[in-house]
């Protein structure tokens, strides 16, 4: 009987090893070693030591498509887990646009990465759109440095539009880019500023303050109290000013509306700002600049409420109608895009106040356990489950190849 007791065991323990042995032959599919031959009796000096390596087993990670599985369903789209790269291509222009694009390559691509493809339209109002409206104010100075003139053309101005596009969409950006942030190629332009050459630019603004408030953005401070934000208003409206004064004089009829030029105005002190800052320097203080105004306003569209002001207007406990008209209400408006904290609590306040309109007295958010990330994709919605997901596969697959010191080439 012991015997037989110990055969089970030793049984047992076998078949326990045995699978693991499978398991550990099977990660190994598809791996190739790379052996770093060690000199006997080699012992590394400091100056070894602090000099990285540059051969063995630390070789560059490249990634190849041959490493990825084949997908067995081409006519379906990708699941979240399936890493996918953007495809990239040699754009085709127009060639009418003189200027070299190469010089500002590194914020091109910055511009296409935030601008990709699948989560253009999710995030073009936090992130895409205020990196594209970078872009184009450095466009604007770059095209102009070798000038008198801070905005384009009219006559090439489509043109480059156009290329701009092309050359991101190249990259992997997402070809809609104009319509997600409401531009055309009139941005670039100046509109109705009547100001759009350097010299009078220099002549009408206090150039040395401007440069010395937008020169270094404090990405803390500027929110709070901004400096260079009024520095550019400042400019924007003495050089529209100039309009004024035309109309006085001329007692011209029709012409554009001040709120206009005034905004048309500030694209021309951006591009003044992006001829004096370094392409780098430039996108991060618009980017600052970008962000302390979109934090400022909620972009979500709300539709009336009627249906959770029905289910929730007389209840002063939980009640499970209120709460799924309620989640099935926010579920709408999450798939809208994503937006940051700041944004979730002007959303809510906005939205708790339509339903206080309509005759909700009781907080509601409380009584159906509502979250401020619940008015984003960032929450509990499918959409944001698959961003995260697709994330996390591409965190994994690089951990493991770290790992296993795997080449992926």
């Amino acid at each position: 009987m012991d015997y037989l007791q110990t055969f089970s065991c030793l049984k047992g323990f076998l078949c326990h090893q045995l699978l693991l042995f499978t398991i550990w032959l099977f990660s190994f599919q598809d791996v190739v070693s790379l052996q770093m031959p060690l000199e006997p009796n080699h012992v590394s000096t400091t100056f070894e030591l602090a000099n990285p390596p540059i051969s063995g087993l630390f070789d560059p990670i490249e990634i190849s498509p041959a490493v990825i599985p084949h997908y067995p369903y081409p006519g379906e789209p990708l699941p979240p887990m399936y890493p996918s790269f953007p495809t990239t291509y040699e754009p085709v222009l127009t060639g009418r646009c003189p200027v070299n694009f190469s010089a500002i390559s590194s914020i091109m691509g910055k511009t296409a990465s935030d601008c990709s493809q699948p989560l253009a339209a999710l995030v073009g109002n936090v992130i895409c759109c205020p990196q594209f409206s970078s872009l184009l104010h450095i466009f604007q100075g770059y095209y102009s440095t070798s000038s008198d003139k801070l905005v384009l053309l009219n006559s090439v101005a489509d043109d480059c539009f156009s290329d701009i596009i092309s050359i991101l969409a190249s990259r992997g950006a997402n070809s809609s880019i104009p319509t997600i942030c409401s531009t055309k190629s009139s941005n670039l332009t100046g509109g109705s500023c009547p100001v759009k050459d350097v010299t009078t630019f220099e002549k009408t603004v206090n150039t040395s303050k401007l440069l010395e408030a937008c020169s270094t953005v404090d990405p803390l401070k500027e929110c709070c109290r901004p400096i260079c934000q009024p520095a550019i208003m400042d400019a924007a409206l003495q050089i529209s000013l100039k309009q004024s004064a035309l109309n006085d004089n001329k007692n011209i009829v029709g012409e554009p509306n001040h709120i206009d030029a005034l905004n048309d105005c500030k694209g021309v002190v951006y591009s003044w700002l992006s001829r004096k800052l370094s392409a780098d320097a430039a996108n991060t203080a618009f980017r600052i600049l970008s962000a302390c105004k979109v934090n400022k306003v909620c972009p979500l569209e709300f539709k009336q409420p009627s249906e959770v002001i029905k289910a929730c207007r007389n209840v002063a406990a939980p009640s499970p109608s209120c709460c799924s008209s309620l989640n099935t209400y926010i579920a709408g408006i999450q798939k809208q895009m994503l937006i940051t904290n700041r944004q979730a609590i002007i959303c809510a306040t906005m939205f708790g106040s339509m339903l206080q309109k309509g005759g909700v007295m009781t907080n509601i958010y409380e009584l159906c356990d509502v979250d401020l990330k619940d008015f984003s994709l960032q929450a509990y919605g499918q959409q944001g489950l698959l961003i995260l997901c697709f994330l996390f596969s591409f965190f994994v697959l690089f951990l493991f190849c770290c790992m296993y010191k795997i080449p992926l080439y």
